[in-house]
């Protein structure tokens, strides 16, 4: 597993800036994955293709991803009413 780290942080400092470096941006090679994940579930896919995809089941998702949601309760709420005066 250390010859993999070393592998991923030499292609870190290939492909990144300098800052980018520095920052935590995909760090880990896991943290693509986090990534795919986090951008799917925002990007509004549903939650049990985006479990499925991940490999997770879904009740692992809002434990793990709920941080990484943004800026759907205008979203949701916008549904709803819809739904409400359909």
């Amino acid at each position: 597993m250390a010859a993999y780290t070393e592998v991923w942080q030499e292609a870190r400092r290939l492909a990144f800036t300098p800052a980018q470096v520095a920052s935590p941006l995909a760090r880990r090679s896991y943290d693509l994955r986090h990534a795919a994940v986090s951008l799917r579930l925002n990007a509004g896919v549903p939650a049990p293709d985006v479990a499925e995809r991940a490999g997770h089941s879904v009740d692992v998702l809002p434990r793990v991803y709920a941080k990484c949601l943004d800026g759907h309760k205008d979203v949701a709420n916008k549904r709803i009413d819809d739904a409400l005066t359909a």
